[in-house]
């Protein structure tokens, strides 16, 4: 399935942005180079969130598991751009997964833990998935039960494969089919991409956020795509081939497959799995594999720089340099991680859709800069190291006027165009429009400003768009306004962020009972949670009780005033 036009796919291969080359072939000559040498790993706490053993597979041991698997969707009749939903914590059968599909033009759509009936019904609904994957469990959570009632209003949905133990009826025991075959060997792998059945410009991903609308959007990736970005995160980082490669983001978006598959298959890596985040186990994997890269949110940063000694008698000699972003930094912090540790800190500001800045030691050296500011990449008259800066185009627009704005001290919606930007939203049209502006660049919904002696840099101001972002993920503040709205007891409600040491934000419901009555939050987390399906990481943690919410004359209600009031 080829969404880019030809006239973006020519011109971006003519400039040698993109190849020919599909993530499959590339997987099958580091299967050639090094299959002796350690490619994926398992946290050491896997039984705990999933059961079965940690295993640590080599590159050649994975090409044996992705064979095996490519076999098994042959068998079941998977073809290529069919949709695969996978909801897994991270593991080593990802990285297969995500190979079979490199091979197969198989489309995955990988789905965060935490979601449950409420999202799993849009996915499928966008999608058409034909097939899903899951484990028997994830953490307390039965999933594949939970997907196999998903399937009875879900007509298009085939088979549920299940890893694990103890498959439940109406499930497809995938761990023990996969060890009853035998695997596809490289030869073998390699023919179906010799036929040219799989481009580099098929989609090999649908990947989901959230933002301003009502429901998760499917941002479909290709081979490309993945590619490109996976090159900036290496020359972000500098990382050497054969890294050891330790990330505990989930690998289900941008932040987390950009890095542990893009970066890792073109470093022909090892890749360390982590998940759900535990600092314990994140320190030991630290103290336990020689690590050359990591990514944390800046409140673990903040901890280890508070707590210095629970890094004592590591050798951190290879970690040079760690990932993070998502929220602001403290100067502090990135300059007491290089004065005392050696090591230094890389900003990074992202989407799905592909919108990317990184602020690094390279070119931005100063360690109060980096912390606040981005290289204003993709304008004409600064120059920056990483590559990519120089095939991006990026503008910053007034929201109101639609102005560019190309002077300090004013703020402005960001946008993007370029080869790491996505074409479209997966089957949604009128989402897709309203994404771009008239000359072709996303609309992020991030408001920067323009900064620096020269103007050289971008100053994150906040969001345009409607959102809580807690622990990485988005939160859409009209999907769980809706919901709440559905309460019999909820007259009017409103979501916002409440700042949070370790999420970066928490979301905070502030509602309006209906007159006569009373509700508590633990009352709504029941309702959202068993009556609406919705996954854990977007619930309430704080319910505020007004009588009526501040609104503008058109009847919008004012969230600015409505932080203002919570703050004081």
């Amino acid at each position: 399935m080829v969404l880019v036009s030809p006239h973006k796919r020519q011109e971006y291969v003519s400039r040698g942005w993109w190849s020919e080359k599909t993530l499959g072939e590339s997987f099958l000559d580091a299967v050639a180079r090094h299959p002796q040498r350690l490619a994926v790993v398992d946290a050491p706490n896997r039984a705990a969130f999933m059961g079965g053993t940690p295993q640590r597979w080599t590159w050649a041991q994975l090409a044996g598991e992705v064979g095996r698997l490519v076999r098994v969707m042959r068998e079941e009749r998977l073809e290529k751009d069919d949709v695969l939903v996978m909801q897994l914590p991270n593991c080593v059968e990802m990285h297969a997964v995500y190979l079979a599909c490199a091979l197969t033009g198989v489309i995955v759509s990988p789905v965060p833990v935490q979601y449950r009936s409420h999202e799993l019904t849009q996915v499928l609904r966008i999608t058409g998935a034909k097939a899903a994957l899951t484990a028997n469990r994830i953490g307390k959570y039965a999933a594949a039960d939970a997907w196999r009632e998903l399937a009875a209003n879900a007509p298009g949905l085939k088979r549920i494969w299940c890893l694990g133990d103890d498959a439940p009826a109406g499930t497809l025991a995938l761990s023990s089919r996969l060890q009853s075959v035998a695997p596809l060997t490289a030869a073998e792998l390699a023919l179906r991409l010799h036929d040219g059945t799989v481009s580099a410009h098929d989609v090999l991903t649908i990947c989901w956020t959230s933002g301003t609308e009502a429901q998760p959007k499917g941002v479909p990736r290709n081979h490309n795509e993945w590619r490109i970005v996976g090159t900036s995160v290496v020359d972000a980082a500098q990382l050497p081939n054969g890294a050891q490669l330790v990330i505990p983001f989930p690998f289900v978006n941008m932040a987390g497959i950009a890095t542990s598959f893009a970066a890792w298959l073109q470093l022909e890596a090892t890749l360390h799995h982590h998940h759900p985040f535990d600092l314990d186990v994140f320190i030991a994997q630290l103290r336990d594999e020689k690590v050359d890269y990591t990514v944390a949110p800046p409140p673990v940063l903040d901890t280890l720089l508070e707590q210095p000694e629970r890094l004592d008698g590591i050798d951190l000699s290879r970690l040079k340099r760690i990932g993070s972003g998502g929220g602001p930094l403290a100067n502090r912090m990135v300059e007491g991680f290089s004065r005392r540790f050696g090591i230094e800190i890389v900003n990074y500001f992202g989407s799905n859709e592909g919108a990317a800045l990184a602020s690094t030691p390279q070119d931005v050296p100063d360690y109060h800069q980096r912390a606040r500011y981005f290289p204003r990449m993709g304008v004409p008259g600064y120059h920056w190291s990483l590559s990519n800066s120089e095939k991006i185009r990026t503008r910053l627009v007034d929201t109101d006027s639609g102005v560019e704005i190309l002077a300090p001290g004013q703020v402005g919606e960001l946008r993007f165009a370029g080869p790491t930007i996505f074409s479209q939203y997966f089957n949604e049209p009128e989402i897709t429009r309203n994404a771009f502006d008239e000359l072709g660049f996303y609309r992020t919904g991030d408001l920067f400003e323009i900064a620096g002696e020269r103007g050289e840099f971008y100053r994150f101001v906040g969001r345009h768009k409607d959102v809580v972002i807690r622990g990485g993920m988005n939160i859409s503040a009209e999907e769980m306004e809706n919901l709440l709205l559905s309460h019999p007891r909820i007259r009017e409600a409103a979501i916002i962020g409440q700042p949070d040491l370790h999420f970066g934000e928490r979301v905070c419901a502030v509602v309006v009972p209906r007159d006569g009555h009373s509700i508590t939050l633990p009352e709504i987390v029941d309702y959202l949670k068993t009556d609406c399906g919705v996954a854990a990481f977007k619930l309430p943690e704080a319910l505020v009780l007004r009588e009526q919410l501040p609104r503008n004359p058109l009847g919008k209600i004012l969230k600015r005033e409505l932080r203002q009031q919570l703050q004081a």
